[in-house]
């Protein structure tokens, strides 16, 4: 059995659902089909509960009955037959009254996860109507009874593989399954998800929990490229990469994978593909557990990152003073990106600011601390890039008209990332491009 995913663009129109439903008929593999929300729907649910958060209740309303506007004249153009038709607006209808419902009553976070789990939930009912409309033999499995996170929002991998697992044995002969992405269960038992970009983690911790054949990951363009194709000219899809590679460039930007979903696939060798659902014949990437290749394979550049450096000639060098800076972003649940060191200072990277003003107070008791926000990570991947002859030279070349902030080598052996203030960020990009890919 293989994973099929499908992102919001693939199914954001109906004649992009009819593709879907194509791709997912070829071939005989029994499969499930993982479904994001049509596309721009959870940003609309995202502002509904920012609205309603702000307790901007007309506001709310009109989002909600934009949102609405869109799937009335949606299903139309996807089903055909008036059972069909009346079966769709009765899904709508549904889901709608419940979000109009929420008007009504005080808000808290739970509900604004239950708002946020509607698209999935639309998207996959309708898909599911289109199947039974053309008579294509189809089981609907609900995430949300087998998708769990813990207390820590960490998905319970050995629950989801026996919840599902035996749901799977109720159905012996079926080929095809569709279910939800992003949403879940929590700790609490409450509606919750697995965050922003999810459905690629869903799908990977199906593929894990199952044992798949394969996790299939399709989106509107043809695999991961050797830089970002929508800063930089002349780009390429990469034809293979390894779960290191490919767990490097989702984490530091690459936006065609959730950067948590290769980690359940490779626990369990599962190839994961990124395939084009415009172009269904075209090549892609497989991302599997080893590759030959060595040298520089692809570029990402991650923004919104803010640089802190503790500069202190006293206690730098004293032993367990690192120990004590990380401690306080521990404390603070915020990660770090990158770490460089000197003898007078140390400097790190983050990208949650959600507590920067507690974490910089604190920091203070150490020395002098500077702040510099607005940062870009360019990450330069590839299998042994960091033992690759010539390739840092190649990397600082390219990058010597811009002033570089940090510089990160040796930390991996598929990694060398260098730290440089956003406005740099295109020509830097486009520089590399030239300067480290012979083409």
């Amino acid at each position: 059995m293989k994973i099929m995913k499908f992102g919001g663009t693939s199914v954001g129109r109906p004649e992009r659902m009819h593709q879907v439903k194509d791709l997912i008929t070829r071939g005989d593999e029994p499969k499930i089909v993982v479904l994001s929300a049509l596309s721009g729907t959870t940003n609309s649910l995202v502002g509904i509960g920012e609205a309603l958060a702000a307790a901007d209740r007309s506001l709310a309303k009109l989002r909600i009955e934009e949102l609405h506007s869109h799937y009335l004249a949606f299903y139309p153009e996807l089903l055909k037959t008036t059972e069909a038709r009346a079966k769709a607006e009765a899904i709508i209808q549904e889901h709608f009254e419940f979000l109009n419902i929420l008007l009504k009553i005080s808000f808290n976070e739970a509900i604004n996860r239950d708002i946020l789990a509607q698209g999935e939930l639309l998207s996959t009912k309708l898909f599911q109507t289109l199947l039974e409309e053309l008579n294509i033999p189809s089981v609907f499995l609900v995430a949300l009874d087998f998708m769990s996170i813990d207390e820590n929002s960490e998905p319970e991998l050995s629950k989801i593989s026996e919840k599902l697992t035996a749901i799977l044995a109720l159905h012996p002969g079926e080929k095809i399954f569709v279910t939800q992405g992003y949403i879940c269960k929590n700790h609490r038992n409450e509606v919750d998800n697995l965050k922003r970009g999810g459905s690629d983690y869903t799908a990977s911790l199906i593929a894990a929990a199952i044992q798949a054949s394969a996790c299939e990951i399709w989106t509107d363009i043809d695999g991961m490229h050797n830089n970002d194709p929508r800063v930089v000219d002349r780009t390429r899809p990469i034809a293979e990469m390894s779960f290191d590679e490919a767990a490097e460039l989702a984490y530091f930007g690459a936006k065609i994978l959730h950067p948590a979903s290769i980690w359940p696939a490779q626990q369990f060798n599962v190839p994961v593909k990124l395939l084009n659902t415009m172009e269904p014949e075209a090549h892609g990437t497989l991302i599997k557990e080893k590759v030959e290749t060595t040298g520089v394979k692809a570029i990402a550049a991650k923004d919104g990152i803010t640089a802190i450096k503790i500069k202190s000639t006293r206690m730098l060098l004293a032993y367990g003073f690192l120990r004590k800076v990380f401690e306080i972003f521990e404390k603070y649940k915020t990660p770090i990106d990158m770490i460089t060191t000197s003898e007078v200072a140390v400097s790190v990277t983050i990208d949650d600011l959600s507590h920067l003003s507690q974490i910089l107070e604190e920091l203070n008791q150490f020395g002098t601390v500077e702040v510099d926000q607005n940062q870009t990570i360019i990450c330069i991947v590839g299998n042994l890039v960091s033992e690759t002859k010539g390739v840092l030279k190649s990397v600082m070349d390219a990058l010597l008209p811009y002033p570089v902030r940090m510089v990160s080598y040796g930390g991996s052996r598929h990694n060398v990332s260098v730290l440089l203030d956003s406005t740099y960020k295109k020509a830097a990009l486009q520089s590399l491009n030239e300067g480290v890919f012979k083409w």
